[in-house]
């Protein structure tokens, strides 16, 4: 027994020393990796407008980041205003461009920057700083030090404000129901709607291509009111071509049937005599063919009379000179012809953003 023991405590004490002297063990760590430089921009100072939305403004480059794998690396970019990146959600409202595998350069259009800035907060018109960093991936996220870039972003025109015009000559489809637009977004609406013959002539206004939430009633007496099925219908006599008002200030409307024509020494009536024009409802424009002088000079108007009329500014764009509720246009010029013949003279009033004309010599 007591060889037993002393052969234990033996094996025992061997065991405790093979154990000492092995090594210790070195825990694996990741080898640090890095940016060599930051990020560069091309420019340092962007005035964004819609001339150069479809351009490159701007093109940033940063260098190769090597890591301990040989693989494809991927970048992306990240801009950001400086208030957001601070703090322990630092880069969290970063927007993100994805670049690709082992690319180091991006170019981004005026567009898309002014998009971005825009929904970064920079204010339209006003000169704001953004930041731009480099971002690379492989095993892991690593960040270059950020480029400053001062950004001016531009309004993006999204569409005047509307009012649809539903109505029993159009299928009471307030999706498919043509509109009258507040071109100056002051709340006053104008258009042109033709109703054919056949129906109830009766319409209503909506403020979206549906019922609801918003829709307005005739309260009478040239009231508008607003109301979803409550109130009268609008109602405009078939087979006639009407000019719009409504008024959301005011909560006023107005509607008026025209025909149109042309007047002046330019044209065969002369200042004295109206030459009528024809509307095509497929073409939806008013046309009229006549002989005009090259010596005078003439204006579109309706009803033969000079309470809607138009003339045209320095830049050849069709105004309206009189106007019952648009009132007045002062400095506009009336229309001539290049060359004395015989014309095809075509008016457009179906877009109220862009009331326009042509001059087609037979």
């Amino acid at each position: 027994m007591k060889t037993l023991i002393n052969n234990f405590v033996g094996f025992s004490t061997i065991l405790i020393l093979l154990i000492g002297c092995k090594k210790e063990v070195e825990l694996p760590t990741l080898q640090a990796v890095s940016f060599p430089a930051g990020v560069t921009a091309n420019v340092s100072n962007i005035t964004l407008n819609e001339a150069n939305g479809k351009t490159n403004v701007v093109t940033f480059t940063w260098p190769t980041v090597t890591y301990p794998v040989a693989a494809p690396v991927t970048y992306t970019l990240q801009i950001d205003v400086p208030a957001d990146t601070i703090g322990s959600a630092s880069w969290g409202n970063a927007k993100s461009i994805e670049v690709g595998s082992d690319v180091l350069t991006k170019s981004i259009l005026g567009d898309q920057l002014n998009t971005m800035a825009l929904s970064l907060g920079l204010e339209a018109g006003k000169s704001g700083t953004i930041v731009v960093r480099a971002k690379s991936f492989l095993d892991r996220p690593v960040y270059s030090k950020a480029v400053t870039i001062q950004v001016m972003p531009y309004k993006i025109f999204t569409g005047y404000p509307s009012i649809w015009v539903p109505g029993d000559y159009q299928g009471w489809n307030p999706g498919a129901a043509p509109k009258i637009l507040s071109v100056k977004s002051n709340k006053l609406y104008e258009g042109y709607i033709y109703i054919p013959a056949g129906g109830s002539g009766d319409f209503k206004f909506t403020a979206q291509p549906d019922w609801t939430p918003m829709a307005y009633g005739d309260g009478g007496n040239g009231v508008l009111i607003e109301a979803n099925y409550a109130g009268g219908n609008f109602h405009a006599e078939p087979n006639g071509y009407y000019n719009l008002t409504a008024d959301l200030a005011t909560m006023k409307y107005s509607i008026a049937k025209t025909t149109w024509s042309i007047i002046g020494d330019a044209t065969p009536g002369g200042w004295g005599g109206d030459t009528q024009m024809a509307y095509d409802p497929a073409k939806k424009v008013w046309t009229v063919t006549a002989n005009m002088l090259s010596t005078g000079s003439f204006k579109f108007r309706a009803n033969n009379d000079w309470k809607i009329d138009f003339g045209v500014n320095k830049a050849g764009k069709l105004l309206y000179a009189d106007h019952p509720v648009l009132g007045y246009t002062a400095d506009l010029d009336n229309l001539s012809v290049p060359s004395s013949g015989n014309y095809t003279i075509t008016l457009d009033l179906s877009d109220p953003s862009n009331y326009s004309y042509k001059l087609v010599k037979n």
